[in-house]
């Protein structure tokens, strides 16, 4: 099973994964040039694999990619990439919500029964995030929905169900002070390549339904008056 995965969220990274195992990465860690960076990423994780940048039936068997929640653009070119990758491979795509995956990550160092807050810069001084607890070894679940909004926001829900706090990238300045004082869990560098535990696990459990390539906006994009798009 050969496996390309990639995330958008915040930095862009590319993992190149067989049977479970990665075989390459790739990142870029700037936030905002996904759409120039996301090609030349593939190429050379495709090669350090000893793949063929050409894709082909026999190159790989499916396409990952990370759903959001992310500002519009760096979201919209991951995404449109995954499936233009997907389609000359001729292999299906799945998606999994980036915040799952900084769940998922956080919660491999912590007893299974842990609650975690997974948390992303959503700019404009607000957070994205979720309240999670263990699927199993490999997936996660989402308790209620995810949420966009200040720190004040996620404070509060941690008052009514304390957990700790998971960021996938350093905690954002104008979020830190406020988190300082709130129960920390262990901070990661988001992974793609743990989405391929998460589609696996999903597929086993015919919930291919949670695998859906649809983006997680949250909100409108930063162009006023326009409807948020779908892809």
């Amino acid at each position: 099973m050969r496996e390309i995965a990639l995330d958008t969220q915040a930095s862009t990274t590319v993992a190149v994964l067989e049977d479970g195992r990665v075989r390459a990465r790739a990142r870029n860690d700037s936030g905002r040039h996904h759409a120039e960076s996301i090609i030349p990423l593939v190429r050379a994780a495709l090669a350090e694999a000893g793949l063929s940048p050409v894709l082909g039936k026999a190159s790989l068997d499916r396409v990952l990619i990370g759903t959001g929640p992310a500002p519009f653009t760096g979201l919209r070119a991951g995404l449109v990439s995954a499936r233009v990758l997907a389609a000359a491979a001729g292999v299906p795509v799945y998606g999994v919500s980036s915040l799952d995956v900084i769940a998922r990550q956080g919660l491999d160092l912590l007893p299974p029964e842990t609650r975690v807050y997974a948390i992303a810069d959503a700019r404009r001084r607000e957070l994205y995030w979720g309240s999670y607890v263990a699927a199993g070894p490999h997936d996660v679940t989402l308790e209620g929905r995810l949420e966009v909004g200040e720190v004040t926001s996620l404070l509060a829900a941690m008052r009514t169900a304390p957990g700790l706090v998971v960021a996938g990238a350093d905690i954002p300045e104008h979020s830190a002070h406020a988190l300082a004082r709130a129960d920390l869990g262990p901070q990661v560098r988001l992974d793609p390549a743990v989405m391929s535990r998460i589609t696996a696990t999903r597929l086993a459990a015919g919930d291919e339904h949670r695998l859906r390539t649809d983006p997680l906006y949250l909100r409108r994009p930063d162009i006023q008056g326009q409807p948020t798009a779908r892809l």
